[in-house]
């Protein structure tokens, strides 16, 4: 594809009140992969691959454990998933991914950082054809070709394999995730995985200089990240500092 893939760091959790939001967030998502599916991680894929992702971001286990029980026990809240879709400041392109259990709430939360920036909150669709939805897997490498086979041989329908700096990024369908993952780790003993991610990664990036606009787009991302209901935030902006 000749994609160069910028892996988007999270910030650090840096207040209580952040690492808060962070296990909410985990635990919200890890009750709905559970309750929507089987509470067994080792029968529900999606609720493992949550697992693993929530222990890296070192989430504790009772957060986990506690949120599994809730949705094995039939009882909670009903959330459902909602995505907003629109332009940021510098006129970037974002999707909003959000679970709700109250779909009025949750869109008047989110509209309220595109009003407050001057920006404009969208129809569905109009900016998501512009992303491509991948599975992304990064660790150390350099050899991509090898890679490739591994996972050619493994079956699995890989969507691209670069090797830039050092690393290796594998990008694959969605639905290809577990496979690919899978074949990864018998093709390459010990392999640690520094990306490991289901994604929206834009097809074209615009970069933001002017101060204001900067300013005001860490404003809307600050103010996203606030809503309790958002889960993640993509977009195509690359600030430069």
């Amino acid at each position: 594809m000749g994609r160069a893939f910028v892996v988007r760091q999270s910030s650090m959790i840096k207040t209580a009140n952040a690492k808060t939001k962070v296990n909410s967030k985990y635990g919200k998502e890890i009750y709905v992969a559970a309750k929507s599916g089987d509470p067994d991680p080792e029968v529900n894929q999606t609720l493992r691959r949550l697992i693993e992702k929530a222990k890296k971001d070192q989430v504790p286990a009772h957060v986990i454990e506690k949120a599994i029980e809730k949705a094995a026990g039939g009882a909670g809240e009903d959330y459902s998933v909602a995505r907003y879709e629109g332009y940021g400041p510098g006129n970037c392109m974002v999707i909003v991914d959000c679970l709700t259990d109250n779909p009025n709430r949750t869109i008047k939360d989110v509209r309220l950082p595109f009003t407050k920036t001057d920006s404009k909150i969208g129809t569905p669709g109009c900016v998501a054809h512009m992303f491509d939805h991948y599975a992304v897997l990064g660790f150390a490498g350099d050899d991509d070709e090898i890679v490739l086979e591994a996972l050619m041989m493994a079956d699995v329908d890989v969507s691209d394999v670069e090797a830039e700096d050092g690393k290796i990024s594998v990008f694959a369908p969605p639905t290809e995730y577990f496979k690919a993952k899978t074949a990864l780790e018998d093709a390459f003993e010990g392999i640690n995985f520094e990306v490991d991610e289901i994604t929206f990664i834009p097809q074209v990036n615009i970069e933001i200089e002017d101060e204001e606009v900067i300013a005001n787009f860490d404003k809307f991302i600050n103010m996203l990240e606030d809503c309790d209901d958002v889960q993640n935030i993509y977009h195509n902006a690359i600030v430069k500092n």
